[in-house]
């Protein structure tokens, strides 16, 4: 590691505690009730779900409608485990379990289908996502349509705010790797990325199973934060939900996928005093935001503070 690659990670360590700090002091003063709260948490869980698609989306360029499939994965086996293990370490043992699971099946899946393309990946996918929700819906483990109720709470705010951050990491990382490089060589051309030695289905398959893998820790933490879950929850409506966000931040952006998260979930909280007709308003604004910036808010754009501290060396240099 460089020593510019170094400070930048050094500054984004930073950023992450005195987010935490903030919202640590805005809690005890009381600035943050309640509702607040659920809100943070839901945006938190969003962030994770949503730049784990983008990861698939944006920059594999796999347009997957599967995602909500993953997260019942996450969200039942932490309901399952923790209905016998209610201690931390049954929660984490039950994300470790659903991340395990979902990859297992994310191969399973991702082997067939992401020989397709576009639309017939899309569809592959969803039906795929369907699957699943109809295999949860006829278990006896996962009570059927039923769901399952009184799941112990462990995902509180702080366990959202760290694993929103080690998720991002994990994503972020892998992107600007070697494999990251691979997986966007792939979404431009390819036929070319293929020629110089690169295997689109091995590295295709590999955003997939991260893809999957994080939806299933968005899924355990929405079973334990919310504490009761049902199959009717993870249709296909909550996949497209996943992909709105991803769109209106900016498909290959993750800073986008936390902006658009941000923005949707304040947008959402905000507009509950209208009633019914708090939808109308939100469909309009989702409207009125990709009319006129139908790139997305921020497009590819990633705010990185390596660029940041490399643009300073020039203009010092200069």
């Amino acid at each position: 590691m460089t020593k510019k690659k170094f400070q930048a990670a050094v500054l984004w360590l930073i950023v992450m505690i005195l987010g935490y700090a903030l919202i640590n002091v805005l809690v005890y003063v009381g600035v943050i009730d309640v509702f607040i709260e659920n809100m943070l948490v839901t945006i938190g869980i969003n962030i994770i779900l949503a730049t784990g698609l983008n990861l698939i989306i944006g920059f594999s360029g796999q347009f997957s409608l599967g995602h909500a499939g993953f997260m019942a994965i996450g969200a039942y086996a932490t309901g399952i485990i923790l209905q016998t293990q209610s201690t931390v370490a049954g929660f984490v043992m039950s994300m470790v379990v659903g991340v395990i699971i979902s990859a297992i099946v994310a191969v399973i899946i991702g082997v067939p289908t992401l020989r397709l393309k576009g639309d017939y990946l899309a569809i592959a996918t969803m039906g795929a996502a369907e699957i699943i929700r109809v295999v949860i819906n006829n278990m006896k483990i996962t009570n059927g349509a039923a769901g399952l109720f009184n799941i112990p709470q462990f995902a509180t705010w702080p366990v959202v705010y760290i694993l929103v951050c080690v998720t991002t990491a994990i994503i972020v990382n892998f992107a600007r790797s070697r494999a990251g490089r691979a997986i966007q060589a792939i979404r431009d051309d390819e036929i070319a990325a293929e020629a110089v030695g690169i295997n689109p289905t091995k590295w295709k398959l590999a955003a997939f199973v991260l893809g999957a893998s994080t939806a299933a820790i968005g899924g355990s933490l929405h079973a334990s934060y919310i504490q009761t879950i049902a199959p009717s929850e993870f249709g296909i409506m909550n996949s497209i939900a996943l992909l709105i966000i991803v769109v209106l931040g900016g498909v290959g952006s993750m800073s986008g996928t936390f902006i658009a998260a941000i923005v949707l979930g304040v947008l959402d909280t905000v507009l509950q005093s209208f009633g019914t007709l708090r939808m109308v308003i939100y469909a309009v604004a989702l409207i009125a935001i990709m009319v006129f910036k139908p790139s997305g808010l921020l497009g590819r754009y990633e705010f990185s503070f390596l660029r940041v501290l490399n643009r300073h060396k020039k203009e010092d240099a200069a």
